[in-house]
């Protein structure tokens, strides 16, 4: 285990830094000591100023110059790095705009007990850096009692915000620079906003915080809560929360998400005006409000102008494509999908060229002939197998190791039975059509049903509960349908799935009768076997829902949301958890605004592609209810919840895997036993005694804001863990983390390659089965062309193109991508543990990248190699340029 080390201001702590050597940062109240000289000296002489009242860093501060004889002085030399940006402004080149920086010492005055007086100086502008960033400097005569710099203020007298990185103090006694990074946006103090402070990279829990740092403490919270009102500006850094009721308009209502009829997580506030006509909706506007650093990076905006793009194509583009390819027209032959990715292109009917413009980043625009055509670039899964949607076994794989691992279960009793209500639904749908007889024809014989169940050997995919409440609804929206559905699996000797059977349900409606129907692919009747590939194609519409709204959406941004704001509400950016969690957390709040905007908004991507429409959202309101618990997002339990492991001391990570090649969980226990001792190391280094937990009143503050505000429709739920130990504390960070990292990953870097050739994983189903309720007609049009009754349940053209487009854009990694292990937090350098605990942290991730690619390699894992078969790279920590599937960022970045 690692040796505690327990801060003090005085102590000094060796830490890395990018310069030449390494400095002893807490040792900068030793100065480099200068000559008096008669034009230096402190007394009757000495000038002090007052702030405005809108300052809140000190009542009192000191000039840089000073002059006495007296005491020795020291001068610090000050290199402050703003990034460039398209902001900044030629006026202040011009007139030599400054910023004024104020030293602030960790420590109280010993005479008086109250905060020591603060230095400041004016940082002029130096030249730039190697990246081109502004250099600005100053120079600080500080004198000796003066004691550790704890923190700097800063005051931008620009007329323009600027982003400031770092700041850099020099001439100390030791040799050494101090550190100070802030990343951080602060705005022209025309602006009237309170003055910023910025401490040094030492990390403390609340109980050793400097004296002279601890109002400044808690003032940076203060301001980074707010007060709960009014409209949030762009320049604002306030963290609150909201319900989701901005998704809908007066023309387009749907549900609040939050509250006790539709529980859901919380979002970050805007605080927008509300609709007249509807007082608890928000209206929706252009800008949605994020604070200030949650912003993206000029780098990451660059990237992300596609999103603009995207947004285009959305709103603008949309109705060409509806137009062009006649509205709910379907693909007439697979050949028209396939010309989707060929060299040759898709033939595009003469379109104005604002609609090619907004195609342009996502289709390779040509013009041959006069024709204007696009094209897709093939996924992985087609350009390995142009068939592999096709094969029953390809299907089977794909719930291991595929774009959802996270839905097969095993089978544990028989019969399957349903928990709805007999009294709503009848009596005859609390057991499954699917038999004992069905599952022991299709087994040869060979098994029982009870001798499988026994041997851990059946498995499912369940939609069945979750869905059938909403099929009346969803039936009657246009062009859309939907089931209640099992699918039943047979775990084979060579430890590969075989699909057994499929049921489908529609409950009683329209004064019908309940439907449902078992269908099995062990046929060599055609029409038997054109109805199973069909009811295939209304599961995997189901998991590919199931897919998006839960185990992507709400299982990693949704429920991440509100770990982010209560982290920036109530963890003073020098605790050592918050420094922990800051690369986490990164970008994803102003993704999930952008989400609300143009993805899971009314009338957006996801209710125009997937099966349920504008039940969407809805939907992933009830599964959250049912579904979600904080505790059963760690990967162990979540395993062992599904069935798909148990405990067992022996076995590696003390699970032994019900399906030993489980792509998704063998490398994701691996990567989650990773992580895991990275934060144990962390955590017991900062907390070598239980009591530091329980009195942490910070940490407290954020776990208890995350239950009963963050997920407040779930605060009295008894499973939710306590936190007392650090063992409870490495738990709890160790599952977020997990969801923002290697769960996020998982679910979303596959999306291409595996759902871009839609007919592996349609989105939508848009018609019936055919032999539910068949008209002569339908059932005759169905026996003479099978192969039309498939292209007519896959998405249709333009539904098809905007998903394809969907999935490239968030398939794709941003240019300045963080992943695990690669970027280090500079906090984490300035402590010798810490940074050998990250060192080995990052060095088991380089190992995990040669195992998975030795797993890819072992032809006796079936589910990640073989002839035309993917490899399982999701979980792989790191990434190249050019691969969609490959490397686990840091947070939830796209």
């Amino acid at each position: 285990m690692l040796k505690p080390q327990v801060h003090r201001y005085s102590t000094p702590t060796t830490v890395l830094f990018p310069f030449s050597k390494p400095f002893l940062h807490g040792n900068c109240h030793v100065f480099r000591q200068v000559q008096p000289s008669p034009s230096l000296k402190i007394g009757s002489k000495v000038r002090v100023s007052c702030h405005s009242k809108r300052h809140n860093v000190s009542s009192k501060n000191i000039e840089a110059i000073a002059t006495s004889t007296e005491k020795s002085v020291s001068v610090i030399n000050a290199v402050v790095t703003v990034k460039a940006t398209w902001k900044d402004d030629y006026e202040d080149y011009l007139f030599g705009r400054t910023l004024r920086l104020e030293l602030v010492s960790a420590e109280l005055d010993h005479t008086t007990g109250s905060e020591k007086s603060t230095i400041y100086a004016h940082a002029s502008k130096a030249g730039k850096d190697k990246h081109g960033n502004e250099l600005y400097e100053a120079t600080f005569n500080v004198p000796s009692d003066f004691g550790e710099v704890g923190a700097m203020s800063v005051e931008n007298e620009h007329h323009v915000e600027i982003y400031l990185m770092n700041i850099v103090l020099d001439g100390f006694s030791n040799g050494d620079p101090v550190n100070i990074t802030c990343n951080s946006w602060i705005q022209p103090k025309n602006k009237n906003e309170p003055k910023r402070i910025f401490f040094t990279n030492k990390s403390y829990l609340p109980s050793q915080t400097p004296d002279g740092l601890k109002r400044f403490r808690i003032e940076e919270l203060y301001h980074l809560r707010g007060h709960g009102q009014g409209v949030r500006q762009p320049s604002d850094r306030i963290y609150d929360y909201d319900v989701y009721n901005d998704l809908g308009n007066p023309d387009k209502r749907r549900p609040v998400l939050g509250g006790k009829k539709f529980p859901y997580p919380r979002r970050c506030r805007t605080g927008r005006q509300h609709y007249e006509s509807d007082p608890l909706k928000e209206k929706r506007d252009k800008y949605i409000y994020v604070p200030r650093d949650e912003t993206f990076s000029d780098v990451k905006q660059e990237a992300f102008d596609n999103m603009k793009d995207y947004k285009s194509m959305c709103h603008a583009a949309l109705p060409y494509i509806e137009k062009f390819f006649d509205g709910d027209k379907k693909f007439e032959y697979f050949t028209e999908i396939d010309e989707l990715f060929n060299e040759d292109g898709f033939s595009l009917p003469e379109a104005e060229p604002g609609f090619l413009n907004s195609l342009a980043r996502f289709a390779k625009t040509l013009k041959e002939m006069g024709e204007e055509v696009f094209q897709f670039d093939a996924p992985e899964a087609m350009l390995r197998d142009k068939f592999f949607w096709f094969r029953d076994e390809e299907f089977a794989r794909q719930t291991l190791a595929g774009l959802n691992p996270c839905s097969i279960q095993l089978i544990t009793e028989w019969p399957l039975k349903s928990s709805l209500d007999p009294k709503i639904y009848g009596p005859r749908l609390q057991e499954s059509e699917i038999t004992k007889d069905i599952i022991e024809k299709e087994l040869g014989a060979m098994i029982s049903v009870e001798e499988a169940i026994e041997q851990k050997k059946l498995f499912m995919l369940d939609y069945h509960d979750l869905f059938l409440p909403y099929v009346e609804k969803v039936r009657k929206l246009e062009h859309t349908t939907l089931y209640g559905s099992r699918t039943v699996f047979f775990l084979t000797p060579d430890n590969t799935l075989r699909p057994l059977a499929i049921e489908l349900t529609r409950p009683p409606m329209d004064d019908k009768p309940l439907w449902r129907k078992v269908y099995t692919p062990g046929s060599w009747n055609s029409t038997k076997t054109w109805l199973w590939r069909l009811a295939k194609a209304h599961v995997l519409a189901h998991d590919s829902g199931y897919h998006q709204l839960v185990s992507h959406w709400l299982r990693s941004h949704c429920v991440v949301e509100p770990y982010i704001i209560a982290t920036n509400r109530q963890l003073s950016v020098m605790h050592p958890i918050y420094r922990l969690l800051h690369p986490h957390l990164r970008y994803t709040l102003e993704l999930n605004a952008i989400g609300r905007d143009i993805l899971i908004s009314a009338g957006g991507v996801i209710e125009n592609t997937f099966s349920p429409g504008e039940y969407c959202m809805e939907m992933s309101s009830v599964i959250y209810d049912k579904q979600w618990r904080f505790d059963e997002q760690a990967l162990p339990k979540d395993l062992m919840k599904r069935g798909m492991a148990v405990e067992d001391p022996n076995a590696r990570h003390g699970l032994k895997l019900t399906i030993d090649d489980y792509p998704f969980a063998k490398d994701g226990l691996d990567l989650w036993g990773i992580l895991k001792q990275w934060v144990t190391d962390y955590v017991n280094h900062y907390y070598p005694d239980q009591s530091l937990v329980e009195s942490d009143d910070e940490l407290q503050a954020w776990w208890t804001e995350i239950r009963t505000v963050g997920h407040a429709d779930k605060k009295d739920e008894p499973w939710w863990p306590v936190l007392k130990t650090p063992q409870n504390l490495i738990e709890i960070l160790t599952t977020i983390i997990w969801v923002a990292s290697g769960h996020h990953a998982a679910v979303n870097f596959g999306q291409y390659t595996y759902a871009a050739y839609f007919p592996n994983r349609p989105t939508i189903a848009r018609v019936n089965m055919p032999d539910e309720d068949p008209t002569e007609k339908f059932w005759k049009t169905f026996i003479e062309k099978p192969e039309d009754a498939l292209l007519y349940t896959f998405p249709n053209q333009d539904q098809a193109i905007l998903v394809i487009a969907t999935l490239d854009l968030l398939s794709t990694h941003s240019p300045d991508e963080e992943f695990l292990g690669k970027g280090k937090e500079p906090a984490w350098g300035e402590d010798p543990v810490i940074n050998a605990a990250f060192e080995k942290f990052s060095g088991r991730l380089m190992e995990l990248e040669g195992i998975i690619d030795e797993r890819n390699g072992d032809s006796t894992l079936v589910n990640r190699n073989g002839a035309g078969v993917v490899p399982y790279n999701l979980l792989k920590p790191y990434w190249k340029d050019g691969d969609k599937e490959k490397g686990v960022p840091y947070s939830i970045s796209i």
